[in-house]
């Protein structure tokens, strides 16, 4: 009895579960500019795992929506739980998964959790045998990552650039986001400004870096 206290208090709530059961669990992370499909692929990745007879939980973090979904630019969407960066994850997670135990994660809008939350979500895969599967942009307006994703870099089990081609305007590989306000490319501010690639008073558009360099959004 001593023993497994001793494996619940250095694992944490789920701490007896590892103690017993090797876990293969991982954390995998996905990134990609804005328009690369990530939130379409974290829909089909929940999709696809509920398939399969697995439990999981969907996460989101300041959806473009402002509610508590994962909504992508293709139309499709699905009732997610909304973090703050006040909370912590593996409080959160923990407490769901011992009354409804869990497989998977899938949280999107990943860039936006802190590192401290990046390392919850790790503990919920390390402890609990839980897979998580993080989606989110590498950089934020002045192509500097966010800390967010640099610490899902850090130490996610895998790390994953999107496939899909997303293009500049010139025809070149955009792999950087610019902040568009008053048609001029912005290189202050809040890093957290949320906007979609739509017309609006803040918008995005994916670069190449030679044109993110120039601040060009078009010809």
């Amino acid at each position: 009895m001593d023993q497994i206290d001793d494996a619940a208090h250095a694992g944490g709530v789920c701490g007896i579960i590892v103690s017993m059961t090797a876990s293969d669990a991982e954390l995998i992370f996905y990134h990609g500019p804005m328009g690369a499909g990530k939130s379409t692929f974290a829909l089909q990745t929940h999709f696809n795992q509920g398939q399969q007879g697995r439990s999981g939980l969907l996460l989101t973090m300041m959806d473009r929506s402002a509610e508590p979904v994962v909504t992508s630019r293709i139309g499709l969407r699905a009732q997610a739980l909304a973090l703050g960066a006040d909370d912590d994850v593996y409080a959160i997670v923990t407490d769901r998964h011992l009354h409804d135990p869990l497989d998977y994660l899938v949280c999107d809008e990943a860039q936006f959790l802190t590192p401290e939350q990046v390392e919850q979500l790790a503990r919920v895969v390390d402890d609990c045998g839980v897979d998580a599967f993080a989606f989110g942009l590498l950089t934020d307006f002045r192509s500097i990552l966010f800390s967010g994703s640099a610490r899902l870099v850090e130490i996610a089990d895998e790390v994953h650039r999107m496939q899909a081609i997303v293009l500049c305007w010139c025809g070149r590989p955009a792999f950087l986001n610019a902040r568009i306000v008053d048609g001029q490319v912005a290189r202050t501010g809040e890093v957290v400004a949320v906007g979609d690639t739509g017309d609006g008073p803040v918008m995005y558009r994916a670069l190449c870096r030679r044109h993110h360099v120039a601040g060009r959004t078009k010809p």
